[in-house]
């Protein structure tokens, strides 16, 4: 696999990625978050762990989860003070309880239970999870550079402990649209993410590709937005990572950022970009009424909204330098989000 720049030549340890940010800062928002997608069919699972840290001095904890069932979706948010919540901040695994979610997250896995209530449905969950050995399930970092995780620019930053996980468990629900899900060999992922507050717009998505037997192959990550330089909002900024065959096709050189071509237009988002790697395009698209609007908080009280699908179609295009082209797709693998300034009338009213 192609290594990231000033990557050592194992890759990071989960421990590392996961290790929370939060303590001794005053404006901060900072989220651990998982999701599963049944390989063979539209439904999935998406749950999160978040920490806010107010400018006037408040701290909250939030416990997140949704359901993705076809036409079906719900979804549910507990928040509670930050000193009613029990998080690690050792070096080792992470370990967070948080009202009824708890997660564990070690070097190469965890497990996730939790069981959470809103307008009449009650949602409880029991799973485990494994990282994919090999080169698609080695940590991820979208950044060019590791040195810049903790630095202080860029304000926000996402890693991606494990880009392929597998996924075992139960997932139930009741309420007038219960169900109840047997989760074995699930495809997923796990991410974590931080920074002063959140990015004033952007598009992310990740996919996991898989064979007609449920196998994953392949894998892609990326992100298109803007970040506020002083009091300016800078154009659409993107990066973006394929990997496959045990090859790693990086687009986030400072070059890169000017031979990009990115189009957010909900419930599409659209990214070209070019640079060592070759030329890669990504397209990714939800369906309104298959996803939810899920308010997001930043430490000075203001709500971005997240419309969120974990279950968007995906089309991806790669042509590396003197290598042979390929495609991948995904019916409904895809986990896209759009966070905006303003709800969305055809998305589910936000939690």
């Amino acid at each position: 696999m192609t290594q990231h720049p000033d990557q050592p030549t194992a890759a990071p340890p989960s421990l590392s990625y996961n290790a929370p940010r939060f303590p001794g800062r005053d404006s901060h928002v900072e989220s651990w978050f998982l999701r599963l997608n049944d390989p063979v069919g539209p439904r999935a699972l998406w749950l999160k762990a978040t920490v806010l840290h107010r400018h006037d001095g408040t701290r909250s904890a939030e416990a997140w989860c949704s359901v993705f069932d076809g036409d079906r979706t719900f979804a549910m948010r507990d928040t509670v003070a930050l000193a009613d919540a029990d998080i690690s901040l050792g070096d080792g695994p992470l370990t967070a309880a948080i009202s009824g979610l708890t997660l564990l997250l070690d070097r190469d896995g965890g497990q996730t239970a939790g069981k959470m209530s809103a307008d009449g449905v009650d949602v409880s969950w029991d799973l485990q999870l494994q990282r994919e050995p090999g080169e698609l399930g080695e940590p991820l970092s979208l950044l060019p550079s590791d040195r810049l995780i903790d630095a202080p620019f860029p304000k926000n930053k996402l890693l991606t402990p494990f880009p392929v996980a597998r996924f075992s468990g139960i997932v139930r629900w009741g309420g007038e649209s219960g169900g109840s899900w047997d989760i074995e060999n699930w495809i997923g992922m796990q991410g974590h993410n931080w920074g002063a507050a959140h990015s004033p717009e952007y598009a992310w998505g990740q996919c996991v590709f898989t064979d007609a037997s449920g196998e994953p192959f392949a894998m892609v990550e990326g992100a298109s937005g803007r970040i506020e330089l002083g009091p300016v909002t800078s154009p659409l900024l993107s990066m973006l990572t394929v990997r496959r065959n045990g090859r790693e096709y990086r687009f986030d050189r400072l070059v890169d950022l000017w031979r990009q071509s990115p189009r957010i237009d909900f419930p599409v988002w659209s990214l070209t970009m070019s640079g060592a790697a070759g030329r890669a395009r990504l397209t990714m698209r939800g369906r309104p009424e298959r996803m939810v609007c899920l308010g997001y908080d930043n430490p000075n009280q203001v709500r971005r909204y997240c419309l969120n699908s974990k279950t968007a179609a995906v089309s991806l295009r790669v042509d590396p330098v003197n290598e042979d082209g390929f495609e991948c797709s995904s019916r409904y693998g895809g986990a896209l989000e759009f966070l905006q300034q303003t709800e969305h009338s055809q998305v589910q009213p936000v939690v």
